[in-house]
């Protein structure tokens, strides 16, 4: 009997959220979607997040993963771009939390080495390499979709590994592994 999963990968952005979802049959990868949410429409800060969080759950509930990797924000020198990716990721986990999906997050340079073995790499050359790998026909004009896929992948390479990440099963999960962060 083949064992069959299926893995949304989710790079969240207030700008663009890029995902990708991949089908894991008897360890064998096929592209289900590769798409992208654009958010550059819109002003309102809060809004952009309520759009993140209702596309998580849509995705969720129109192709049911059995689990969710996300691109931990990386630190850059802007404190108020954190911020912002922070929420985005933040919604996009609350989502998959309320659905009960484990969620595992990755480093950008961890999904980079998994795709290409350069944690250094570009993001031109993580999409090349997926495109090769998933026999994806033509790249997307941005690449945010790619990134997504990427922490898909990473995740279907870093599975059954010991230390894969950060990883939440439900709230209590996350509250556990984040008592420092909350509020007694």
């Amino acid at each position: 009997m083949s064992k069959e999963q299926i893995i949304l990968g989710i790079d969240p952005g207030t700008t663009i959220m890029g995902f990708g979802l991949i089908k894991v049959v008897n360890k064998k990868m096929s592209l289900i979607q590769l798409n992208e949410l654009d958010l550059k429409k819109y002003d309102d800060h809060y809004l952009k997040l309520k759009l993140i969080f209702e596309r998580t759950i849509e995705l969720i509930e129109t192709h049911h993963p059995d689990e969710i990797a996300i691109e931990a924000p990386f630190f850059g020198k802007n404190v108020q771009s954190m911020l912002k990716l922070g929420r985005a990721q933040g919604v996009a986990m609350a989502a998959g939390l309320s659905r009960e999906v484990p969620i595992t997050e990755y480093a950008p340079k961890k999904i980079k080495m998994a795709i290409t073995g350069s944690g250094n790499a570009s993001k031109e050359q993580v999409a090349k390499m997926l495109q090769g790998m998933l026999g994806i026909k033509t790249l997307p004009k941005n690449l945010d979709s790619m990134d997504g896929l990427g922490a898909a992948v990473c995740h279907f390479y870093n599975q059954g590994r010991v230390e894969i990440g950060k990883s939440y099963s439900g709230w209590a999960s996350f509250v556990k592994q984040n008592e420092k962060r909350v509020k007694k």
